[in-house]
């Protein structure tokens, strides 16, 4: 199921976190890092599903 979660995650950073965390802060920390830059948001997002 990581797998999943982790090609979400690429392609709609915001998506794969929600999945895995919910509306929490990690999700709106998300949206902000993915409007900044695509790459971080992918970053934060991987990282989120692999911590767990």
């Amino acid at each position: 199921m990581d797998i999943i979660r982790i090609i979400i995650a690429i392609l709609l950073p915001p998506l794969g976190v929600f999945l895995q965390v919910g509306l929490g802060g990690h999700f709106w920390l998300n949206i902000l890092l993915t409007l900044l830059g695509y790459i971080p948001g992918i970053v934060h997002a991987v990282w989120i599903i692999a911590k767990k």
